[in-house]
């Protein structure tokens, strides 16, 4: 269960240089989690993706908010209060400041990057606790490259992407930062495919994702995602193979959206 909630996350995950598009302030976007429990594919949790727009002294940003819960009924199984959130400019979606704070099934970790694009770096702390409660800090800087983003930031770029002008079989990697460390995500389209769901029955654009050097996503085209194959890119159904198991992703509501 350790990687599940980044496995669903990283399989919306893609990272690109884009004018925003698709993006609006004010969009909701809410799945069911489900993972398979002997045998049996079982709802867990609920994943909400969020968009909104934060005003400071000098600019208007655009917040984008990940939350992932696991339904009362599993808390004392494995209790998931998970959060991702990165503050972007909105036209470019660039990153400016991310941070996740997760608490799974009483491991709990906080990471911050604070972003310098003028000199690739990003200025990190992680805080963890001890077995007593104590909690400690670490601070360093981490050295990037100019494409690299944070996680959430990439959870919306794939959606920019000019897909409609791909060929099955065509890829291209792209660059995440997570836990302070570059990771290499990779991108295949496999074509068109129309499927069921909770948003009606929708023609999607069918894709195949796997992450170089990591082993929270298992198998050769067994982590794939389906987005709407419209001027909005929704993400609606995902199917992942992990360490410990296998399960999905699938949408239950969509609103707000910019088209």
């Amino acid at each position: 269960m350790k990687h599940f909630i980044f496995a669903c996350l990283a399989l919306i995950s893609l990272n690109n240089f884009a004018q925003n598009k698709t993006i609006a302030t004010g969009e909701k976007l809410i799945f069911t989690a489900a993972y398979n429990m002997s045998g049996l594919l079982t709802d867990i949790a609920q994943v909400k993706m969020e968009t909104s727009e934060v005003k400071t002294s000098k600019s208007t940003l655009l917040r984008l908010k990940c939350t992932a819960t696991t339904y009362k009924k599993w808390d004392n199984f494995f209790k998931i209060r998970d959060l991702y959130e990165s503050y972007v400019n909105p036209k470019t979606l660039t990153p400016y400041l991310y941070k996740r704070d997760i608490n799974e099934g009483g491991y709990y970790k906080f990471m911050q990057y604070k972003f310098n694009h003028k000199s690739n770096t990003v200025k990190s702390l992680k805080r963890k606790k001890r077995k007593d409660g104590e909690t400690w800090d670490e601070n360093k800087v981490v050295n990037i490259g100019a494409s690299t983003k944070d996680f959430v930031s990439t959870l919306y770029h794939i959606r920019n992407l000019d897909i409609h002008k791909a060929s099955p079989g065509d890829q291209q990697s792209f660059k995440v930062l997570f836990d302070n460390k570059e990771t290499t995500i990779v991108l295949k389209y496999i074509g068109k495919e129309t499927i069921s769901t909770k948003i009606g029955r929708k023609e999607c654009y069918k894709l195949a994702i796997s992450i170089k050097g990591s082993d929270v996503l298992k198998g050769k085209n067994d982590n794939l995602l389906w987005l709407t194959a419209d001027a909005n890119k929704v993400p609606v159904y995902v199917k992942f193979k992990i360490p410990v198991g296998n399960g999905e992703l699938k949408i239950e509501s969509a609103t707000g959206l910019k088209n």
